[in-house]
């Protein structure tokens, strides 16, 4: 029932999109949030969300016009800086990503996921030194920031500090005992450190949480693969593959565990796949098994 001379405010306007947000609906909240501004073209708000809106969307560039815009209007808007940092990092603009957390952590100092952003901007940039810096402010921050435990968990693990990486693993784990990728990392750094048994135990968790896990299939086959588990290996790879039938590298992995336990046909044709698929590598394991 509408009531005669009744129009929606702003405010009502700003509701019903951030309602759309929620429900996924990033079309219908840009509608809603541009209709907001359109009654007060100063609502800052607005604009940041229809930007946040817009990057839902991968309009990456429009989002940055509206959080600037939000930012124009309000010079301290934090929000809007963090926002318009991710959509720049998306852009792989990562010198206007850095300097817009920055200035969001320049307005406030306890923003622990602009400093966790940051931290995986600059470890997009091979500064691991700097995002374990950032990652460790953003968990000082806020102890519970499974975000930041992950993301310093795998710059450690990337400078070899495996041992460093597994209590990060586990911390996130303790948080959140049912994420899948905290598991799949912790195994991964097992892995390394030559723990098979141990990383299999929590690739197994991890797939129990989520069973299309592509990635955890292969990394649990590469694990057999060392304990000379090639039928379970073979299985493995297997798996991934009906996943995500474009898995390069499992390709290659199975490849390998085919040539090793014997089946030396089957698994330069799987060596073969991988390079069809733009797996460059293969060439190298071809060159060495199928010549």
């Amino acid at each position: 029932m509408t009531i005669a001379g009744y129009s929606q405010t702003a405010e009502e306007y700003f509701s019903r999109g951030a309602e759309k947000i929620i429900s996924q609906d990033p079309k219908g909240a840009i509608a809603d949030f541009t209709r907001a501004i359109e009654i007060d073209p100063g609502y800052a708000n607005a604009y940041n969300k229809r930007g946040a809106a817009k990057d839902a969307l991968q309009d990456y560039g429009g989002a940055i016009v509206d959080f600037t815009r939000a930012i124009e209007i309000n010079p301290k808007y934090a929000e809007a800086y963090l926002n318009r940092g991710a959509a720049r990092a998306a852009l792989e603009d990562n010198g206007g990503a850095i300097a817009d957390f920055t200035r969001a952590i320049e307005i406030d100092p306890t923003y622990a996921n602009a400093y966790n952003k940051r931290g995986a901007t600059r470890a997009a940039l091979e500064d691991n030194r700097g995002a374990i810096a950032d990652f460790t402010k953003a968990i000082e921050i806020n102890p519970k920031d499974i975000e930041a435990y992950i993301n310093r968990g795998i710059v450690r693990a990337l400078r070899q500090n495996d041992k460093e990486a597994i209590a990060d693993f586990t911390k996130a784990i303790e948080i959140d005992p049912g994420l899948a990728v905290a598991y799949n990392n912790r195994g991964l750094s097992k892995n390394n450190l030559q723990n098979y048994n141990d990383a299999i135990a929590d690739f197994d968790k991890a797939i129990e949480i989520d069973p299309n896990y592509s990635e955890v299939f292969n990394n649990r086959g590469y694990a057999k693969l060392y304990l000379e588990d090639y039928n379970g290996a073979i299985a493995d790879f297997t798996k991934a593959i009906e996943i995500n039938p474009k898995y390069a590298e499992a390709y290659v992995n199975r490849g390998i565990a085919k040539i090793i336990s014997g089946q030396k046909n089957s698994g330069c044709l799987d060596l073969s796949k991988a390079v069809q698929l733009g797996y460059a590598e293969a060439y190298d394991e071809i060159e060495e098994y199928c010549k």
